[in-house]
């Protein structure tokens, strides 16, 4: 049964932008933290951004700080990943998970519902 289902990938030049959504069955969504990860091709899957309940908690990896935005919409189900001057280095499957946590989590390992991923892929 699937829970979460990622949308907005696709194919941009370098300094553009995309808009990832992430929709989730209330199951999964309902007062859950979410967290967008993403993973390139031979890498390890990385922690990118984590957002409460609440979405007063916003929390990024260094990397991109100032240009990804997270929020979310919980009377739609649904999180967003807004991506602002994408750079070729941002190319990856980029997934959304949820987590019961109440702090922040950047250990793939403490979510517990996954989608199945949308590529992004960023021309120079």
């Amino acid at each position: 049964q699937v829970q979460l289902v990622e949308s907005g990938g696709g194919l941009v030049q370098a300094g553009g932008s995309l808009r990832l959504s992430c929709a989730g069955s209330t199951r999964a969504f309902n007062n859950r933290a979410m967290g967008w990860f993403r993973q390139a091709p031979g890498k390890e899957r990385e922690f990118v951004a984590f957002i409460s309940w609440s979405a007063i908690t916003k929390y990024y990896t260094d990397s991109v700080k100032g240009r990804f935005t997270i929020s979310r919409a919980n009377a739609e189900n649904t999180v967003y990943l807004q991506m602002n001057s994408l750079k070729p280095e941002d190319t990856a499957v980029y997934y959304c998970a949820a987590t019961r946590s109440t702090s922040i989590i950047t250990a793939a390992t403490m979510y517990d519902y996954w989608g199945q991923g949308t590529q992004v892929t960023v021309s120079s």
